[in-house]
Protein backbone atom coordinates (compact mmCIF):
# COMPACT_ATOMS: atom_id res chain seq x y z
CA UNK A 1 0.00 0.00 0.00
CA UNK A 2 1.68 3.10 -0.82
CA UNK A 3 1.20 6.24 1.35
CA UNK A 4 -1.87 9.09 -0.32
CA UNK A 5 0.13 12.13 -1.61
CA UNK A 6 -0.80 14.68 1.63
CA UNK A 7 0.37 12.15 4.10
CA UNK A 8 4.09 11.17 4.18
CA UNK A 9 5.02 8.02 4.33
CA UNK A 10 5.46 6.12 7.98
CA UNK A 11 3.77 9.85 9.59
CA UNK A 12 0.88 9.25 11.66
CA UNK A 13 -2.35 10.04 9.94
CA UNK A 14 -4.45 12.90 12.16
CA UNK A 15 -6.79 9.86 13.43
CA UNK A 16 -4.06 8.13 14.40
CA UNK A 17 -2.68 10.86 16.69
CA UNK A 18 -5.96 11.80 18.03
CA UNK A 19 -6.08 8.00 19.04
CA UNK A 20 -2.53 7.81 20.54
CA UNK A 21 -2.85 11.17 22.37
CA UNK A 22 -2.06 11.20 26.01
CA UNK A 23 -2.81 12.87 29.24
CA UNK A 24 0.64 13.34 29.65
CA UNK A 25 0.63 15.70 25.64
CA UNK A 26 -2.53 17.12 26.79
CA UNK A 27 -1.10 18.50 30.11
CA UNK A 28 2.49 19.47 28.19
CA UNK A 29 0.36 20.98 25.23
CA UNK A 30 -1.66 22.93 28.45
CA UNK A 31 1.68 24.22 29.95
CA UNK A 32 3.06 25.83 26.99
CA UNK A 33 0.17 27.37 25.80
CA UNK A 34 0.50 28.90 29.31
CA UNK A 35 3.56 29.37 29.32
CA UNK A 36 3.08 31.60 26.12
CA UNK A 37 0.60 33.69 27.41
CA UNK A 38 2.92 34.37 30.13
CA UNK A 39 5.64 35.87 27.69
CA UNK A 40 2.97 37.52 26.09
CA UNK A 41 1.80 39.20 29.09
CA UNK A 42 5.13 40.08 30.53
CA UNK A 43 5.98 41.78 27.38
CA UNK A 44 3.37 44.57 28.29
CA UNK A 45 5.13 47.08 30.79
CA UNK A 46 1.48 48.43 32.05
CA UNK A 47 0.10 45.14 33.17
CA UNK A 48 3.57 44.15 35.08
CA UNK A 49 3.31 47.04 36.63
CA UNK A 50 -0.84 46.80 37.71
CA UNK A 51 0.24 42.99 38.90
CA UNK A 52 3.16 44.05 40.86
CA UNK A 53 1.06 46.23 42.38
CA UNK A 54 -1.50 44.59 43.18
CA UNK A 55 1.31 41.78 44.66
CA UNK A 56 2.57 44.13 46.85
CA UNK A 57 -1.43 44.82 48.28
CA UNK A 58 -1.53 41.22 49.06
CA UNK A 59 1.48 40.97 50.74
CA UNK A 60 1.25 43.95 52.53
CA UNK A 61 -2.69 42.92 54.18
CA UNK A 62 -0.86 39.37 54.68
CA UNK A 63 1.69 41.01 56.74
CA UNK A 64 -0.14 43.81 58.17
CA UNK A 65 0.65 42.97 61.77
CA UNK A 66 4.33 43.30 61.12
CA UNK A 67 4.00 46.08 59.12
CA UNK A 68 1.43 48.67 60.69
CA UNK A 69 3.76 51.04 63.05
CA UNK A 70 0.40 51.61 65.37
CA UNK A 71 -2.97 49.76 66.19
CA UNK A 72 -5.19 51.31 63.46
CA UNK A 73 -8.20 51.44 66.36
CA UNK A 74 -6.35 53.18 69.28
CA UNK A 75 -7.27 56.71 69.58
CA UNK A 76 -4.68 59.19 70.78
CA UNK A 77 -6.40 62.68 70.89
CA UNK A 78 -3.53 64.59 71.72
CA UNK A 79 -1.93 63.74 68.48
CA UNK A 80 -5.25 64.52 66.62
CA UNK A 81 -4.63 65.79 63.11
CA UNK A 82 -1.06 65.69 62.93
CA UNK A 83 0.64 66.54 59.20
CA UNK A 84 2.90 64.20 57.01
CA UNK A 85 5.85 63.37 57.90
CA UNK A 86 5.02 63.89 62.17
CA UNK A 87 7.78 62.01 64.38
CA UNK A 88 6.10 58.33 64.22
CA UNK A 89 3.27 58.82 62.16
CA UNK A 90 4.52 59.19 58.46
CA UNK A 91 1.28 60.30 57.06
CA UNK A 92 -0.15 62.13 59.66
CA UNK A 93 -3.22 61.16 62.02
CA UNK A 94 -6.95 61.66 61.75
CA UNK A 95 -9.58 63.66 64.02
CA UNK A 96 -9.32 60.62 66.92
CA UNK A 97 -5.61 60.91 66.60
CA UNK A 98 -5.28 57.56 64.90
CA UNK A 99 -2.30 56.75 62.39
CA UNK A 100 -3.86 56.81 58.85
CA UNK A 101 -0.41 54.54 57.65
CA UNK A 102 -1.89 51.93 59.55
CA UNK A 103 -5.20 52.41 58.84
CA UNK A 104 -4.48 52.18 55.52
CA UNK A 105 -2.45 48.93 55.65
CA UNK A 106 -5.33 47.14 57.18
CA UNK A 107 -7.71 48.86 54.84
CA UNK A 108 -6.02 47.11 52.28
CA UNK A 109 -7.60 43.52 54.29
CA UNK A 110 -10.94 44.72 53.98
CA UNK A 111 -10.46 45.85 50.35
CA UNK A 112 -9.31 42.26 48.97
CA UNK A 113 -12.10 40.47 51.28
CA UNK A 114 -14.61 42.62 49.57
CA UNK A 115 -13.41 42.32 46.32
CA UNK A 116 -12.31 38.39 46.35
CA UNK A 117 -15.90 37.68 47.48
CA UNK A 118 -17.73 39.87 44.44
CA UNK A 119 -15.14 38.24 41.81
CA UNK A 120 -16.35 34.87 43.72
CA UNK A 121 -19.76 35.73 43.49
CA UNK A 122 -20.87 37.40 40.68
CA UNK A 123 -19.28 36.13 37.83
CA UNK A 124 -20.66 32.29 39.27
CA UNK A 125 -23.97 33.94 39.34
CA UNK A 126 -23.76 35.17 35.82
CA UNK A 127 -22.20 31.95 34.33
CA UNK A 128 -25.09 30.09 35.74
CA UNK A 129 -27.87 32.56 34.27
CA UNK A 130 -25.96 32.93 31.02
CA UNK A 131 -25.39 29.80 29.82
CA UNK A 132 -28.61 28.63 30.64
CA UNK A 133 -30.40 31.55 28.70
CA UNK A 134 -28.41 30.59 26.33
CA UNK A 135 -28.71 27.28 25.82
CA UNK A 136 -32.27 26.86 26.99
CA UNK A 137 -33.29 29.09 24.86
CA UNK A 138 -37.20 30.52 24.34
CA UNK A 139 -39.37 31.46 26.94
CA UNK A 140 -36.35 30.86 29.48
CA UNK A 141 -34.55 32.74 27.16
CA UNK A 142 -36.69 35.75 27.41
CA UNK A 143 -37.23 35.73 31.10
CA UNK A 144 -33.33 35.74 32.25
CA UNK A 145 -32.46 38.40 29.99
CA UNK A 146 -35.68 40.61 30.60
CA UNK A 147 -34.48 40.55 33.89
CA UNK A 148 -30.77 41.10 33.59
CA UNK A 149 -32.05 44.31 31.74
CA UNK A 150 -33.88 45.33 34.61
CA UNK A 151 -30.53 45.24 36.41
CA UNK A 152 -28.60 46.63 33.94
CA UNK A 153 -31.15 49.81 33.62
CA UNK A 154 -30.51 50.62 37.35
CA UNK A 155 -27.03 52.48 38.06
CA UNK A 156 -24.63 49.95 40.11
CA UNK A 157 -24.46 52.26 43.25
CA UNK A 158 -27.85 53.43 43.59
CA UNK A 159 -29.11 49.54 43.14
CA UNK A 160 -26.36 48.56 45.76
CA UNK A 161 -28.17 51.35 48.21
CA UNK A 162 -31.16 50.03 47.74
CA UNK A 163 -29.89 46.48 48.66
CA UNK A 164 -27.78 47.49 51.58
CA UNK A 165 -31.46 49.96 52.78
CA UNK A 166 -33.11 46.07 52.78
CA UNK A 167 -30.35 44.27 54.04
CA UNK A 168 -28.87 46.40 56.46
CA UNK A 169 -25.65 48.61 57.11
CA UNK A 170 -22.44 46.04 57.51
CA UNK A 171 -19.30 45.13 55.48
CA UNK A 172 -21.45 41.30 54.53
CA UNK A 173 -24.46 42.44 53.15
CA UNK A 174 -22.61 45.50 51.31
CA UNK A 175 -20.59 42.15 49.73
CA UNK A 176 -23.97 40.80 49.14
CA UNK A 177 -25.53 43.70 47.50
CA UNK A 178 -22.60 44.89 45.31
CA UNK A 179 -22.68 41.55 43.98
CA UNK A 180 -26.44 41.21 43.23
CA UNK A 181 -25.52 44.69 40.78
CA UNK A 182 -22.28 43.23 39.60
CA UNK A 183 -23.91 40.07 38.01
CA UNK A 184 -25.43 40.72 35.26
CA UNK A 185 -22.53 42.10 33.08
CA UNK A 186 -21.37 38.55 32.89
CA UNK A 187 -24.60 37.02 32.33
CA UNK A 188 -24.49 38.75 28.97
CA UNK A 189 -21.23 38.09 28.07
CA UNK A 190 -21.73 33.91 29.22
CA UNK A 191 -25.11 34.15 26.99
CA UNK A 192 -23.37 35.57 23.77
CA UNK A 193 -20.58 33.02 24.13
CA UNK A 194 -23.40 29.85 24.63
CA UNK A 195 -25.43 31.27 21.82
CA UNK A 196 -21.98 30.98 20.05
CA UNK A 197 -20.80 27.29 20.78
CA UNK A 198 -23.94 25.46 20.89
CA UNK A 199 -24.61 25.17 17.44
CA UNK A 200 -20.96 24.49 16.87
CA UNK A 201 -19.86 21.09 15.76
CA UNK A 202 -18.61 19.48 18.29
CA UNK A 203 -21.46 20.11 20.56
CA UNK A 204 -23.96 18.10 17.98
CA UNK A 205 -21.30 15.45 18.08
CA UNK A 206 -21.07 15.46 22.02
CA UNK A 207 -24.87 15.38 22.00
CA UNK A 208 -24.81 12.44 19.73
CA UNK A 209 -22.82 10.67 21.99
CA UNK A 210 -25.44 11.10 24.26
CA UNK A 211 -24.53 13.82 26.95
CA UNK A 212 -27.07 15.66 28.31
CA UNK A 213 -27.53 19.12 28.65
CA UNK A 214 -26.36 19.88 32.01
CA UNK A 215 -23.14 18.19 30.86
CA UNK A 216 -22.74 20.13 27.75
CA UNK A 217 -23.13 23.41 30.20
CA UNK A 218 -20.33 22.42 32.84
CA UNK A 219 -17.97 20.35 30.37
CA UNK A 220 -18.04 22.13 27.42
CA UNK A 221 -19.82 25.33 27.51
CA UNK A 222 -18.05 26.81 30.56
CA UNK A 223 -14.53 26.26 30.21
CA UNK A 224 -14.80 28.20 26.83
CA UNK A 225 -16.49 31.15 28.86
CA UNK A 226 -13.83 31.42 31.56
CA UNK A 227 -11.55 33.37 29.57
CA UNK A 228 -13.48 36.12 28.76
CA UNK A 229 -15.43 36.11 32.27
CA UNK A 230 -11.39 36.84 33.47
CA UNK A 231 -10.97 39.53 31.45
CA UNK A 232 -14.44 41.38 32.77
CA UNK A 233 -13.41 40.46 36.28
CA UNK A 234 -10.57 42.60 36.42
CA UNK A 235 -11.77 45.01 34.51
CA UNK A 236 -14.53 45.39 36.97
CA UNK A 237 -12.84 45.64 39.87
CA UNK A 238 -11.99 49.15 39.87
CA UNK A 239 -15.89 49.87 39.96
CA UNK A 240 -16.54 46.96 42.38
CA UNK A 241 -13.51 49.09 45.02
CA UNK A 242 -15.33 52.13 43.75
CA UNK A 243 -18.89 50.66 45.01
CA UNK A 244 -17.58 49.40 48.55
CA UNK A 245 -15.92 52.68 48.90
CA UNK A 246 -19.33 54.54 48.53
CA UNK A 247 -21.05 52.44 50.47
CA UNK A 248 -18.47 53.08 53.04
CA UNK A 249 -18.59 56.81 52.74
CA UNK A 250 -22.34 56.96 53.12
CA UNK A 251 -22.12 54.79 56.35
CA UNK A 252 -23.71 51.45 54.55
CA UNK A 253 -20.99 49.70 54.46
CA UNK A 254 -18.17 48.48 57.00
CA UNK A 255 -18.99 50.38 59.78
CA UNK A 256 -16.51 52.08 62.26
CA UNK A 257 -13.85 51.98 63.33
CA UNK A 258 -13.05 49.88 60.67
CA UNK A 259 -10.50 51.15 58.75
CA UNK A 260 -12.24 50.88 55.41
CA UNK A 261 -11.02 53.69 52.59
CA UNK A 262 -14.38 54.68 51.89
CA UNK A 263 -14.97 55.42 55.80
CA UNK A 264 -11.86 57.02 56.22
CA UNK A 265 -12.56 59.79 53.33
CA UNK A 266 -15.95 60.09 54.64
CA UNK A 267 -14.32 60.60 58.51
CA UNK A 268 -12.09 63.26 56.52
CA UNK A 269 -14.34 65.32 54.45
CA UNK A 270 -14.96 67.49 57.44
CA UNK A 271 -11.32 68.98 57.61
CA UNK A 272 -10.39 68.71 53.63
CA UNK A 273 -9.78 72.28 53.44
CA UNK A 274 -7.15 72.59 56.69
CA UNK A 275 -6.25 68.62 57.24
CA UNK A 276 -6.53 67.67 53.27
CA UNK A 277 -4.28 64.39 54.53
CA UNK A 278 -7.17 62.66 56.16
CA UNK A 279 -9.10 62.33 52.77
CA UNK A 280 -6.92 62.16 50.61
CA UNK A 281 -4.29 59.11 51.67
CA UNK A 282 -7.23 56.96 51.47
CA UNK A 283 -8.68 58.21 48.32
CA UNK A 284 -4.42 58.04 46.52
CA UNK A 285 -4.94 54.36 48.21
CA UNK A 286 -8.33 53.63 45.91
CA UNK A 287 -7.17 55.14 42.98
CA UNK A 288 -3.54 52.84 43.04
CA UNK A 289 -5.74 50.15 43.26
CA UNK A 290 -8.18 50.69 40.59
CA UNK A 291 -5.84 52.15 38.22
CA UNK A 292 -3.73 48.67 39.10
CA UNK A 293 -6.57 46.55 38.23
CA UNK A 294 -7.58 48.50 34.87
CA UNK A 295 -3.72 47.90 33.93
CA UNK A 296 -3.79 44.20 34.79
CA UNK A 297 -7.41 43.55 33.11
CA UNK A 298 -5.86 45.56 29.76
CA UNK A 299 -3.01 43.15 29.85
CA UNK A 300 -4.95 39.95 30.43
CA UNK A 301 -7.06 41.24 27.46
CA UNK A 302 -4.57 40.75 24.97
CA UNK A 303 -3.35 38.08 26.46
CA UNK A 304 -6.72 36.01 26.55
CA UNK A 305 -9.08 37.78 23.52
CA UNK A 306 -6.33 38.84 21.36
CA UNK A 307 -8.93 39.61 18.53
CA UNK A 308 -10.57 42.54 20.52
CA UNK A 309 -6.92 43.80 21.46
CA UNK A 310 -6.15 44.81 17.49
CA UNK A 311 -9.25 46.32 17.25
Amino acid sequence: MTATPDTPSGAPTLRQWLLTETPTSRRHARFASAYKGWLSFRSNTMAMIGLLILVALVLIALAAPLLAPHDPYVQNLSSRLLPLGSEGYTLGTDSLGRDILSRLIYGSRITLYIVGLVALIAPIAGLLVGTVSGYAGGIVDTVLMRITDIFLAFPRLVLALAFVAALGAGIENAVLAISLTAWPPYARIARAETLTIRNSDFISAVRLQGAGPFRIIVKHIWPLCISSLIVRVTLDMAGIILAAAGLGFLGLGAQPPSPEWGAMISEGRRFILDYWWVATMPGLAIFTVSLAFNLLGDGLRDVLDPKDAGS
